[in-house]
């Protein structure tokens, strides 16, 4: 049995544990728990010890950028699905899915896989890179958020500047975001992990050591089979991910990324499920629409849509990425990202296709 196969019959048995152990974490307020602690202890730890071990100068700045770049190509690629799913553009699932698509939740969905397949250095690649996808998922997203509900209702009221200094403080509070930047200041005056008191290395090992297998049971725990709209979730999550692996070979293309590890980083961060934060701005203007009492086809969005499309993510996005980090060099080649983008892009397209076919034929 090869290395890679094994790793992923582990990681998948740590997954099946928390499938498992589902029954025993009734409340919600359990599996939020140990969310809180991979996201506030577990990886900003891991992160930590990746960007202390690795030489970073100023040139990495162009990371967080192009995962920037790509954030808003997935934004004005979302278009696309509603012309396939029938979705207008102006209705809450339009302006839901616009606010999801184009967003990433790495921590959770590709930062352990990373470390576990291709190492510390691509997992501190991936950590800057997400702090391009910070920036839209909090500001970028709040603002479209805030456009589009001001549009809806007509709202004058809400201070734009107050807002976006509260989300500029929550961003520089999250304990990954701190780590990050304190480490890159460590850098820049020359100190390293090898420089760092031993207590204090001991002390981030440890904390880092619980990443990988609390992220696995937490997916475990948290896969929901609700009912709802499962088939236009389903659609847009294979659009996604075939939008995703289009855009990525392009940028691996015009960027003439040759480095393996470099390759699979352009491939399996795009594909991280769908961020949270688009999902708290909407509940934000949901609540002052629940106030006015307003029906649910002239809200500005779809909040049951949103909570569905992220349950159904995170699962959705650990399985692709899981299957192209574990085939080794296989989807290092643009043709077989440019194939399976479109091939997904067609899974995601079907059941809207068969559902008009079958209507035609029920009319004849």
């Amino acid at each position: 049995m090869s290395d890679a196969l094994q790793k992923t019959i582990t990681l998948l048995l740590l997954i099946s544990l928390g499938l498992l152990l589902k029954s025993k974490f009734k409340s919600k307020d359990q599996t939020n728990g140990i969310k809180e602690i991979i996201l506030s202890v577990a990886l900003p730890s891991t992160i930590f010890i990746s960007l202390m071990k690795i030489d970073i100068d100023s040139s990495m700045i162009i990371i967080p950028l192009v995962t920037l770049v790509f954030n808003f190509l997935m934004f004005f690629s979302a278009p696309l699905a509603f012309a396939l799913f029938g979705i207008e553009k102006n209705s809450p699932t339009g302006r839901t899915l616009m606010m999801l698509i184009p967003s990433l939740a790495p921590g959770l969905s590709c930062f352990p896989f990373i470390a576990e397949f291709l190492g510390e250095k691509s997992l501190a690649i991936a950590a800057l890179a997400d702090v391009g996808n910070k920036f839209f998922v909090l500001i970028s997203l709040y603002i479209l958020a805030m456009n589009m509900f001001l549009k809806n209702s007509d709202d004058k009221e809400t201070k734009m500047g107050g807002k976006l200094k509260s989300l500029f403080a929550s961003m520089f509070q999250e304990p990954i975001n701190i780590l990050i930047f304190l480490a890159i200041i460590l850098l820049s005056l020359g100190i390293n992990y090898k420089t760092l008191p031993s207590v204090v290395t001991d002390l981030f090992d440890k904390t880092s050591a619980m990443m990988t297998p609390l992220v696995l049971l937490f997916i475990g725990l948290a896969v929901q089979l609700k009912e709802g709209k499962k088939r236009i979730v389903a659609s847009i999550l294979f659009f996604r991910a075939g939008i995703t692996m289009l855009i990525s070979a392009g940028m691996i293309y015009v960027l003439n990324i040759n480095d393996l590890s470099m390759m699979l980083l352009a491939i399996v961060i795009p594909l991280s499920a769908a961020s949270f934060w688009p999902l708290a701005h909407i509940s934000a203007f949901n609540l002052r629409e629940d106030a006015k009492a307003l029906p649910k086809e002239k809200r500005t969005f779809d909040l049951e849509l949103a909570v569905l499309l992220l349950a159904f993510s995170l699962p959705f996005s650990t399985i692709l990425i899981l299957a192209i980090l574990s085939s080794g060099s296989f989807f290092a080649h643009t043709s077989t990202l440019v194939t399976a983008g479109l091939i997904l892009i067609s899974l995601g397209a079907l059941p809207n296709a068969l559902s008009k076919v079958f209507v035609k034929m029920s009319k004849a």
